[in-house]
């Protein structure tokens, strides 16, 4: 190699001189900073970043306090019995499902054994539940005296056999021996009776004015629904305004609306169709239902 030729390639002018020199200082300055001071976006603090984080701390720690709460139970009838409840307690929905039509039929459970026979839940969670199950006084009562009920007064003492008694065939005088039903109240659920043509659930003792629940829960236990009445059904498609508003589940605001909408959109098909309409009852759907005719 010619390096005499190759030296011609190295020789520069003064202010090339100054400018090699002048971007070698550069450079080095620029290695100085990032060594230094470094550009690392990670080691940068951003204010409302450290907001963020400690923010999230205060959530972790709040679901950490979550998870350690305990759900604590407290004595309680199994017949009332919510969603909710039955989740925690680990009952499943279809188990929780049964309990709801049971109860819907217008029956009690009574027992822990008995509780177990319409859920179907399992012997270990039927142990966890039962020693938290409280029924009414009335029922214990009912199980030490073997079903039969002691009517004692200064002269004589004797044993009636507890027989449940179809609502529908029920007296005045059947309804008042139920304690908390005096004339009054017994007259005014055989008017409702008679108004609806029958009872079809024992849900609609709820439907009684002045009937509290303690004294509800006696008269199920008294009284059911044996056998639905042969009721005179509405023909909802053809009934007059006067007919449908006669009925007790429906007000005259709520039977114009009915006349209105089957003007509009033709005959109603089923109690689904009702439920479109503004004012209908949703939570009496099943028993209104039964007292209507969809031809």
């Amino acid at each position: 190699m010619d390096l005499k030729k190759a030296s011609t390639y190295f020789k520069f002018s003064k202010s090339q001189s100054a400018g090699i020199f002048s971007l070698f200082i550069i450079i080095i300055v620029l290695h100085s900073i990032c060594f230094f001071i470094g550009f690392n976006p990670t080691m940068k603090n951003f204010p409302e970043k450290q907001k963020w984080l400690s923010v999230q701390s205060e959530i972790d720690s709040m679901k950490e306090a979550n998870s350690k709460r305990v759900f604590k139970i407290y004595l309680f009838n199994p017949n009332f019995i919510t969603d909710y409840k039955g989740y925690k307690l680990g009952m499943s929905v279809e188990e929780i499902d049964r309990l709801l039509v049971y109860r819907k039929s217008g029956k009690f459970v009574n027992s822990a054994k008995e509780f177990q026979n319409v859920t179907k839940v399992s012997d270990s969670l039927l142990n966890a539940m039962a020693p938290y199950f409280k029924f009414p006084d009335w029922v214990n009562k009912q199980k030490e005296s073997m079903e039969y009920i002691d009517y004692k007064d200064n002269v004589f003492s004797k044993k009636e056999k507890f027989v449940l008694v179809d609502i529908n065939t029920a007296t005045k005088e059947d309804l008042m021996k139920v304690y908390g039903i005096g004339e009054v109240i017994s007259v005014r659920i055989l008017k409702l009776k008679e108004s609806l043509g029958g009872f079809v659930s024992m849900n609609q003792m709820e439907d009684v004015w002045g009937l509290s629940p303690e004294v509800i829960e006696k008269l199920n236990a008294r009284f059911k629904i044996s056998a639905l009445p042969d009721i005179k059904k509405i023909d909802i498609n053809n009934a007059s305004l006067k007919e449908i508003a006669q009925f007790p589940y429906f007000k005259y605001a709520l039977a114009k609306e009915i006349v209105m909408y089957r003007s509009m959109n033709g005959d109603l098909k089923d109690v689904e169709d009702l439920t479109k309409i503004k004012g209908f009852p949703l939570e009496k759907a099943n028993i209104i239902g039964l007292y209507l005719a969809f031809n």
